[in-house]
């Protein structure tokens, strides 16, 4: 699990195809002793697991990852290439504090930016999300984009509008997102099993 809260800047510095399966180095600053093999981190939204990790410097790491077929065809994963920069978050412990909401990592599908609009302080994107995800998004509600928890502003149809504080444009990839772009979409967690429930009817 989770909580949106980006806590580190990667980037992919090592990209192999195998097959159907793409593996990933990703430069992070995180300390190679902490990055245990097996261990689950957020890539812009998408739990991936490590499999190995080597140091880069006297204080970097370059930690690898496999991405299989499902990733790649519902989240933007297949789209990475070397130079990329993706926000990164370690697995929430025990008795750590939830920062923004519960998020699973398991990306449900991709939003498209449909607009932004830059103000003094801060910026407004507007967002486009597949049909059948658009019923989960509320407003007021939480929304995971590209591995970031934010509010959900606005919401018309299937568009929805998010407002970004300059924290989050200056330590997370929104700094540079603009209208076009494709963004992983993970939707609120309560929202999916409400849904499930109302719709359930015993045999």
């Amino acid at each position: 699990m989770f909580t949106g809260i980006v806590t580190d800047l990667g980037e992919i510095v090592d990209l192999e195809v195998h097959n159907e399966v793409r593996t990933f180095g990703i430069a992070t600053d995180y300390k190679p002793s902490s990055i245990d093999i097996g261990a689950s981190i957020a890539c812009s939204g998408v739990c991936l697991t490590v499999t190995k990790v080597k140091k880069r410097g006297p204080k970097r790491a370059v930690f690898y990852v496999d991405a299989a077929p499902e990733t790649l065809a519902i989240t933007t994963v297949a789209k990475w290439r070397e130079g990329a920069r993706i926000n990164l978050e370690r697995s929430l412990t025990i008795g750590g504090e939830l920062g923004g909401h519960l998020v699973t990592g398991h990306v449900d599908g991709i939003a498209r930016v449909v607009a932004r609009d830059d103000f003094e302080e801060t910026s407004r994107f507007t967002f486009e999300a597949p049909e059948p995800l658009a019923r989960f998004i509320a407003a007021k509600g939480s929304v995971c984009l590209d591995g970031t928890s934010l509010t959900v502003n606005t919401v018309k149809g299937n568009r929805f509008s998010c407002l970004l504080i300059p924290h989050t444009l200056a330590v997370t990839t929104w700094g540079v997102v603009q209208a076009e772009d494709e963004i992983n979409l993970e939707v609120d967690l309560m929202a999916r099993y409400a849904a499930r429930l109302a719709q359930y009817e015993p045999a």
